[in-house]
């Protein structure tokens, strides 16, 4: 047996490598819902974390393993690559195929999980922006997918919305550019994809009776191209109207955007063809990283931002470290520790803030008055979390409550 690890786990040698995947004794396994693959996968958990095992061949998964460490590096929604263990023979002798192990996405939902109850139409309308951003960030990236679908997709829910994760990158790669043609290939891709998941939901008496499967496909495609209209658009603005220039770098960054650099051209009539240059999403998350050292989910780092911000306004603090460290310590850790230990593994602490936050905006406008942040959260764990599913490790059970 041979092990590439990135992570050196000792763990991992006492997993029974001798063993076909499909046939790995419950003893060593976690039940995880997970989506329609063609490989034998497996959950498992190893000090404290829980990694998925992928049966797949030898050079896929050395592909798969340096393409998802690629991502890494740059910073991509992909699930993170942990080891290939090859050579495995079984006792008698029988070469057994080798596997790719990557680290479980905590708080992840495959779509057959989130769809495991008839989803309502505005839920389905959120999965799938969220999956034409992914695939329009990773086309900004270069990053050509060649197997796009909701099935190689995880989802994290993301302050009333989700964000969703690149699980299966076998049959991707990475460039420095894409050019119209990949694109294209990728979106019809996609298209086929997509289309075959939702008959298949339909089938299952899953889909809404409101929603079409063709509908699906096409809705992914339409948010997609309106999405990488607005990043990439030449736009003409008049000379003296620079704010428009602003304008757009702002309503870039308030999609998440970051631009790193505007090119400008001289036209006709003394106006400009502008174009920015976004490099990456993510502009509110480097945010609050920056200021607090919370990792968060893009909206979900927009909304605290702005308790934030708003909590410096209240207290007439002019320095942003010093309100940001005011915030976290006075206001977020108290919210996050008054989580009873046995109500913690239903949402994760970023999430439930937010949540929070929404819950206390809906009691003050009942009440015509700010009820304060105390209430607000014992009124959100007495009425609405203990009655949540443990997301962080079951999955999929009334996932449309909110």
């Amino acid at each position: 047996m041979r092990i590439t690890s990135a992570l050196v786990d000792p763990a991992l040698l006492d997993l029974p490598w001798a063993t076909p995947l499909e046939e790995w004794p419950a003893e060593h396994l976690v039940a995880l819902p997970q989506g329609i693959s063609r490989h034998i996968v497996r959950f498992v958990r190893l000090g404290g974390y829980v990694y998925a095992v992928k049966e797949t061949g030898e050079r896929v998964a050395e592909r798969e393993y340096d393409l998802l460490r690629a991502l890494e590096r740059i910073d991509f929604p992909a699930v993170e690559a942990v080891a290939i263990v090859a050579d495995r023979h079984a006792p008698d002798g029988q070469p057994l195929d080798p596997v790719l192990i990557t680290r479980h996405l905590q708080f992840s939902l495959p779509y057959r999980a989130l769809f495991s109850h008839t989803l309502r139409p505005e839920t389905l309308e959120r999965l799938l922006d969220a999956l034409a951003a992914l695939i329009v960030r990773m086309h900004l990236t270069g990053f050509f997918w060649g197997d796009c679908s909701l099935s190689n997709t995880l989802f994290r829910r993301d302050a009333g919305a989700f964000a969703a994760y690149l699980v299966d990158a076998e049959t991707g790669a990475l460039h420095s550019s894409l050019s119209n043609g990949q694109r294209g290939e990728d979106l019809e891709i996609a298209r086929v994809n997509i289309f075959g998941e939702a008959l298949d939901l339909q089938a299952a008496g899953l889909l809404h009776e409101s929603v079409d499967p063709e509908m699906v496909c096409e809705e992914v495609v339409q948010r997609y191209e309106r999405l990488w209209h607005e990043i990439t658009y030449e736009q003409q603005v008049e000379r003296d109207a620079r704010h428009d220039i602003e304008r757009r770098i702002r309503r870039l960054n308030e999609m998440g955007f970051d631009v790193a650099e505007v090119a400008l051209s001289t036209i006709d009539n003394g106006r400009y063809l502008v174009r920015p240059k976004v490099v990456d999403a993510g502009y509110h998350t480097r945010r609050l990283l920056r200021l607090t050292g919370l990792d968060a989910e893009e909206n979900q780092a927009r909304k605290l931002l702005n308790d934030l911000d708003a909590y410096r306004a209240e207290s007439d603090l002019t320095d942003e470290q010093q309100a940001a460290h005011r915030w976290l310590t006075e206001v977020f850790e108290p919210v996050v520790r008054a989580v009873p230990a046995h109500l913690r593994r239903k949402l994760e602490p970023q999430e439930l803030f937010t949540q929070i936050v929404e819950h206390k905006w809906l009691l003050s406008e009942r009440a015509g008055r700010d009820v304060g942040m105390g209430p607000a959260v014992q009124s959100f764990l007495s009425d609405v979390l203990v009655h949540r599913p443990d997301e962080q490790a079951v999955l999929g059970v009334d996932v449309d409550a909110v």
